[in-house]
């Protein structure tokens, strides 16, 4: 299932990150974006951090005052199949980019806020499988932009997921 953007989120470090319209993406993450924590968060192999939409969605209907940027996603995704996704998809952004799912976020104090009585373990892939934060590296650099549609490739590098086939 492909998806697109839907924010685009960057801060000077920490959070949460606020939306931005557009950004140029590195091998080292969105050029308008920095990381309070370096060894922790950012670097090649976590360039991106990415949430689906969907999903903060289900958390503010249970009442957490999640938003998109509040938890440090980068890239706020709509229309994915988020449960598919996993470390070694690959995803083409737009025309240029292409990126691929390194690892699943460990969630920290620091996004504490957007979760009921601080609950931001609710996020935690060993706890809660499927509704974690996704890191990626970036394979091809360029820009993007909200709106621009987020194609699954399979392992072949061509459209459509193997989840889908």
């Amino acid at each position: 299932m492909d998806g697109r953007i839907f924010q685009l989120n960057c801060s000077a470090g920490g959070v949460p990150k606020l939306p931005v319209r557009a950004s140029v993406l590195t091998a080292t993450g969105l050029e308008c974006d920095r990381q309070g924590h370096p060894k922790i968060h950012g670097g090649p192999e976590r360039a991106l951090c990415l949430y689906p939409l969907e999903l903060i969605h289900r958390l503010q209907a249970e009442g957490h005052p999640i938003y998109p940027g509040s938890i440090g996603e980068n890239v706020t995704t709509s229309g994915l199949d988020w449960a598919a996704l996993a470390p070694g998809s690959r995803l083409a952004i737009g025309d240029e980019v292409l990126i691929e799912i390194t690892n699943y976020t460990a969630p920290c104090k620091n996004i504490a806020r957007s979760f009921i009585d601080g609950q931001f373990k609710r996020v935690d892939q060993r706890l809660r499988p499927g509704d974690a934060r996704l890191y990626a590296r970036v394979l091809r650099t360029g820009r993007v932009e909200v709106g621009q549609p987020i194609r699954v490739l399979d392992a072949s590098g061509e459209g459509g997921s193997e989840a889908s086939r």
